[in-house]
């Protein structure tokens, strides 16, 4: 398909679905990409064959293209907040990037086996419920130091635009690496995990105060997914040209999640952590369910 036969008005309708997906994914800390890809491989069959695409690599592709610039927003918008701990981030950043681009590449190598990525992502989005319906003691909230810090570790401090200060422990992600290598991963090949594993590292093992963890663990995710994305979308190119991304899809989700990516952060601090995480654990519940019904229906039926 050449690109001027695109139909561009096709795709109309994910411009709002854009900016509530940007919205939610830039308040909670989590990468839009979790929610993208379930709406491209469940959602869009369900609408007709016109709407399908041509596969789980283009789909998670350009869930991450779009992600990519959702979180780039609110990255901006935290920066301007001066809330994001770059320091702390740096060692995530160093585990995640590479394995996220690795991931890609495995995406790349598997994409012939369709139902089997569906499947892995269902048991993903199963795994990723279950972390977040787990109830743990919540991170101190703004300007307080965690309580039972070990003697001597050293002190961090990170005063907001609006003169908020937030005083905690220096985060260590020590044996954490692996679960943000595992995340990075799985965000390269199934366009999820990255946020959902460095978020609760943050704000639940090191208790950093929650606007600083969901900044930080922003900035985590995007560099990570605009890795995973650069890598995924050259790969499709390479293999069918400029044709082979749903360029009629991207033209409505990007401007929508540039825009959502800038009102998620205004919105961080109003509700409790708590209640995000059950809210988001419900939704992956339901992500998770509609994807393995696919995948069996898929295998089953053809």
């Amino acid at each position: 398909m050449e690109l001027a036969q695109f139909d561009w008005t096709l795709y109309w309708f994910m411009f709002p679905v854009a900016l509530c997906v940007a919205t939610t994914a830039t308040f909670s800390g989590i990468a839009g990409s979790a929610l993208f890809a379930p709406i491209f491989l469940v959602v869009f069959p369900l609408l007709g064959p016109e709407y399908q695409f041509p596969g789980v690599a283009a789909a998670i592709g350009v869930a991450l293209l779009t992600a990519t610039f959702g979180l780039s927003s609110g990255v901006v918008a935290y920066l301007r907040r001066r809330l994001i701990d770059f320091r702390s981030a740096v060692p995530f950043i160093l585990v995640a990037v590479p394995f996220g681009i690795f991931g890609a590449f495995m995406l790349a190598a598997l994409k012939e086996h369709q139902e089997l990525l569906r499947g892995a992502y269902a048991l993903l989005m199963a795994v990723l419920a279950t972390i977040l319906f787990r109830r743990r003691k919540p991170g101190p909230g703004a300007a307080a130091a965690p309580e039972g810090a070990p003697a001597g570790q050293a002190m961090r401090e990170i005063v907001e635009r609006d003169g908020t200060v937030y005083r905690f422990a220096v985060p260590r992600q020590g044996k954490g690496a692996a679960a943000t290598g595992l995340g990075a991963f799985l965000t390269g090949l199934l366009g999820v995990g990255i946020g959902e594993v460095v978020m609760p590292q943050l704000a639940r093992r090191n208790r950093v105060p929650i606007q600083v963890a969901a900044a930080t663990s922003l900035f985590v995710v995007v560099l990570t997914v605009a890795s995973a994305s650069f890598t995924q979308i050259s790969t499709l190119v390479v293999a069918g040209g400029l044709a082979a991304v749903p360029w009629n899809v991207v033209v409505y989700t990007i401007p929508a999640v540039i825009i959502g990516g800038q009102i998620g952060p205004r919105l961080q601090g109003k509700v409790s952590q708590r209640a995000v995480e059950v809210g988001v654990g419900c939704l992956f519940t339901v992500i998770g369910v509609a994807m393995a019904v696919t995948a069996l229906r898929n295998t089953l039926f053809g």
